[in-house]
């Protein structure tokens, strides 16, 4: 059976499970453990899909839709076009780069959840104690929630409220429920990185910020949706 490397990684344990030797138990549990959460993540993301497809599919509808206007009792077409603020693509800059620090975090967690599985090839101090990318992720995370709350800020300087008409309803809408699904992904990576600090275990860190990855790189799939759906179907 070929050599164990010593920076081991999820297709490590892989290669072990193939291979016609006794596979290490520790490390089989590890890739079991990150097969179940991403299908959990899977799952869970599965609803969000439908919660934006229905928000989608009335955004289009409404803007066909013409209204009845009380003063006069005649249809009339309520729908305002929407410039969207210029902001919006250096914030959509700063959640891509948060996803490329997100994939890095991921995979570091990943190789050192698996390095502390292989009890023959147990990893540093330091290379468990450090998860620089982790916390870059999420202060870029904030920061694009923070430029949301400026874009909003300058929607609502320029006289688009939430109720002005159903085109800024919707912006709101689409781009407040992003945020808060966001918010939770940061909330998780918070919730690893204390769990690193405290010294927990890295296998399960490690799971957590894996699912975490996977949900964050679909969050910013989803914003660029949103934002071609608003900029381009109106």
């Amino acid at each position: 059976m070929a050599s164990i490397p010593t920076t081991s990684s999820v297709n490590t344990a892989q290669v072990l499970l193939a291979g016609s030797g006794r596979p290490d138990q520790s490390l089989a549990d590890f890739a079991t453990r990150l097969r179940r959460a991403r299908l959990g993540v899977i799952v869970a993301l599965t609803a969000v899909v439908m919660i934006f497809v229905s928000y989608s599919s009335a955004y289009v509808v409404r803007q066909g839709l013409p209204t009845l206007d009380p003063r006069t009792g005649t249809l009339v077409r309520d729908w305002l076009p929407l410039q969207l603020p210029n902001f919006l693509l250096v914030n959509t800059l700063v959640l891509l780069i948060s996803s490329l620090t997100m994939e890095l975090a991921r995979r570091q967690a990943v190789r050192m959840g698996a390095a502390s599985a292989d009890e023959s090839h147990p990893s540093t101090s330091t290379e468990t104690d450090r998860m620089p990318w982790l916390a870059l992720t999420a202060i870029l995370g904030l920061s694009f929630l923070a430029g949301q709350w400026l874009v909003w800020r300058e929607l609502a300087a320029r006289g688009f409220y939430v109720a002005t008409s159903p085109s800024s309803s919707f912006f709101y809408l689409l781009t407040g429920m992003h945020g808060i699904h966001l918010f939770g992904g940061i909330l998780a990576l918070l919730a690893a990185g204390a769990a690193s600090l405290l010294r927990k275990s890295a296998v399960s860190a490690a799971v957590v910020v894996d699912a975490t990855g996977w949900y964050w790189h679909f969050m910013t799939v989803l914003w660029v949706y949103i934002l071609c759906l608003l900029e381009f179907a109106r």
